[in-house]
């Protein structure tokens, strides 16, 4: 996921990409502590490839999707881990990416956000662009993803149908378990 987010660079070989790629593989990746979360949604829209008129069009979508209202304008390092993956959540979605990236991450969210998240990645997929979603929650692989790959050690153990990829992983975790 770093590979294809450009955040680390290959060892060898080559990863590429077309298009704006849109990551939330780490809780604080592309968050600055030390910024306001509007300084942050201007710095990572920038860095995602929009113009400030653009992140000036989508300020306020993108505020009232994390739900930061008043926090806006505080340091994220005073943010909770929520707070913060709301707004990089909400700043992924809506730079409006061709590729998003996703690890994880809604495990810290609350019900009601993971909920939106979902709801957006979802929207996000069925319009056609490229969604990468990684997770041991079944249900949500089983949501979003028609095609699934089990990794294993970095090794792709089986890609293929998402249901027979989930039979297939809960039969390895009940033979490691018994």
């Amino acid at each position: 996921m770093k590979l294809i987010a450009r955040i680390t660079q290959p060892w060898s070989g080559t990863v590429r990409t077309r298009g704006r790629i849109g990551s939330l593989i780490e809780i604080r990746s592309g968050i600055h502590p030390e910024l306001t979360g509007r300084e942050n949604i201007f710095l990572n829209g920038t860095i995602l490839g929009l113009s400030r008129r653009d992140i000036r069009r989508r300020f306020d979508d993108i505020v009232g999707f994390a739900e930061l209202g008043r926090y806006v304008d505080t340091p994220v390092k005073r943010y909770s881990s929520g707070m913060e993956i709301r707004l990089g959540f909400s700043v992924a979605v809506h730079v409006e990416p061709d590729i998003l990236l996703i690890d994880e991450v809604l495990a810290v969210g609350d019900e009601s956000f993971q909920r939106r998240c979902l709801q957006r990645m979802d929207r996000i997929r069925t319009e056609g662009q490229t969604l990468v979603f990684v997770s041991h929650v079944m249900s949500d692989v089983r949501r979003l993803c028609p095609r699934a790959i089990y990794l294993e050690r970095g090794a792709i153990r089986m890609d293929g149908p998402t249901e027979d990829v989930i039979r297939r992983y809960h039969r390895d975790v009940e033979d490691a378990d018994a």
